[in-house]
């Protein structure tokens, strides 16, 4: 309680006694007022939430370039067909029976994969004097060689049980190269560099 409150109202001026209430009113809504989220921090998780969108976009173009360059060099479908065979079907079917099935899951694992890799590139605050493009493809190419050593080590020969020969090794590492630098490129090219990606580019052109 203050000091003007304690004092008998006929020795207060009126004029004082309202800044008073004023100053008091204005001083507990302050403190009762919610703290809210900064305007930059929402801002950030807007960039990261538009760029992993941009990632499912790009996952799933990369995914398709990625499967035409396997394609006509193995002659097979991707080991997603193997996956659906034993986790899915769980007969005596052969991988080559689920086509369709096979090509769903692998396009489903590239968009997952483009979308981690789009909310990771907005993230990433390094090398910002290198152009998006740039910075896309590098990191897009390491990014494809991760997953292609966790599809070779774990999701082949652990989970899958299967062991590819040396130049079908050297394939598979190579298609998911071509993945990365498809992902990548696109995602930079979407993601950083200028605050309006759609106008700066026109991609919205007709």
């Amino acid at each position: 309680m203050s000091v003007l409150a304690r004092l008998p109202s006929s020795l207060v001026p009126q004029s004082v006694r309202d800044q008073s209430e004023t100053d008091s009113g204005g001083a507990s809504a302050t403190q009762s007022a919610p703290a809210s989220t900064p305007p930059r921090d929402r801002s950030r998780t807007a960039h990261v939430a538009g760029a992993a969108v941009r990632g499912l976009q790009a996952g799933f173009v990369a995914t398709l370039i990625m499967t035409a360059f396997r394609l006509p060099i193995l002659r097979s479908l991707p080991p997603s067909a193997n996956f659906w065979t034993q986790y899915v079907a769980r007969d005596d079917s052969d991988p080559g029976d689920h086509p369709i099935a096979g090509l769903v899951l692998h396009l489903l694992y590239g968009v997952q994969a483009g979308a981690i890799f789009g909310g990771l590139f907005a993230l990433q605050d390094a090398e910002r004097s290198i152009e998006p493009e740039q910075r896309g493809i590098v990191w897009g190419s390491v990014f494809g060689m991760a997953l292609s050593a966790f599809g070779s080590q774990f999701m082949l020969k652990e989970l899958l049980d299967v062991r590819l020969e040396n130049d079908e090794l050297a394939l598979f590492h190579a298609s998911h190269l071509v993945y990365g630098i498809a992902l990548g490129a696109w995602v930079g090219s979407r993601t950083e560099g200028v605050e309006d990606p759609a106008r700066e580019y026109g991609y919205n052109d007709e």
